[in-house]
């Protein structure tokens, strides 16, 4: 009896050893002990085989800028009108668009524009929102942009680029929906037949893409979605303040912007500042700007996402412009 007990402790220990073989020695080593004239096992076909080697993003046109800080939400400051910084002007102008309508657009010409005639500036495009106009932005109402004085405190600290601001009138030609590949709409076209011409005809405005940015507020947004990622070959930044596409529009969009999200030239060559897009976190757009951007990232498409207190307000939309007028028309690269 009591050889069968240390039989069966022998047998016990035996099968601890093994069973801590097992865990300790790599696979590979285990089968570099197999017996003579016995093939070395195979892998299980069902154990998953370790990811190859991932292709690595390729860096911008530009060194990456550093995103600013939101002003903060009850700062008033940085769109004061304040008697010690030199001041731009705003003036109305007007175009035929190539449907012979007669419009109207209003221009920021920052300080310094009418002393030195050879100087040239970018071109900000900045766009207003659903039942607004071409006033908006520059409008000193509590639900006004106060643009130029944004501008104007900006330049004078040295923040910001000196830019001309065009805020055209694109009320009743914005679309909804993404356009088909090809297919530009009505608002595009103005700006590609009008707008555009009519600025770098009468203001000395700096020609080619890497000196001009589009940005837009709800409505406003969806220009700089339809009309800027379209035309990457015209605009080199895009800036959307609180808009998205709808749900039913966001299936849409990536099918129709496919080629050009997966196109390594959106980011290694066009996008010369990341994608922008900010809403605020009670804003009615907030789900339509992450559905939206969802699909963008999907891509690998560089993007900066802003998320700030408040919703769908002038309050957020001074403070978005604040903040992305600082980082507008790096100076190195195409």
């Amino acid at each position: 009896m009591a050889s069968l007990k240390r039989l069966r402790c022998l047998a016990t220990l035996s099968i601890s050893l093994a069973l801590a073989g097992a865990v300790l020695c790599p696979a590979q080593d285990r089968l570099a002990e197999a017996p003579a004239g016995r093939p070395p096992a195979t892998r299980p076909a069902t154990q998953p085989r370790r990811p190859g080697p991932r292709s690595t993003p390729k860096p911008g046109p530009v060194p990456l800028p550093i995103l600013p800080a939101l002003a903060a939400r009850d700062d008033a400051s940085f769109y004061a009108d304040r008697p010690d910084v030199p001041h731009g002007r705003v003036e109305q102008a007007t175009y035929r668009n190539y449907a012979g309508q007669d419009k109207r657009m209003h221009v920021y010409l920052p300080p310094g524009y009418d002393k030195d005639a050879q100087a040239t500036y970018p071109v900000l495009y900045l766009n207003h929102g659903g039942g607004e106009n071409d006033t908006h932005w520059t409008s000193t109402a509590r639900n006004g942009g106060h643009a130029q004085f944004i501008l104007d405190n900006l330049i004078a600290a040295g923040n910001a680029k000196p830019m001309i601001l065009v805020m055209p009138n694109t009320g009743g030609i914005a679309a909804y929906t993404p356009p088909k590949p090809g297919e530009d709409d009505a608002c595009t076209q103005e700006y590609l037949k009008d707008i555009i011409p009519h600025v770098e005809s009468h203001y000395r405005a700096k020609p080619g893409r890497e000196n001009r940015a589009l940005a837009g507020l709800s409505m406003g947004g969806f220009v700089v979605m339809n009309t800027g990622l379209s035309h990457l070959d015209t605009f080199g930044e895009l800036y959307v303040f609180s808009s998205g596409y709808f749900p039913d529009q966001v299936a849409p969009f990536e099918e129709r912007f496919k080629s050009v999200l997966s196109d390594p030239k959106t980011n290694e060559e066009l996008l010369r500042v990341p994608f922008y897009m900010a809403e605020g976190e009670t804003d009615i757009a907030l789900r339509n700007g992450q559905n939206t951007l969802a699909v963008i990232n999907r891509y690998g498409v560089r993007n900066f996402w802003v998320l700030s207190t408040g919703g769908h307000d002038w309050t957020n939309w001074r403070r978005y412009l604040h903040q992305t007028a600082q980082i507008m028309f790096p100076d190195a690269g195409k």
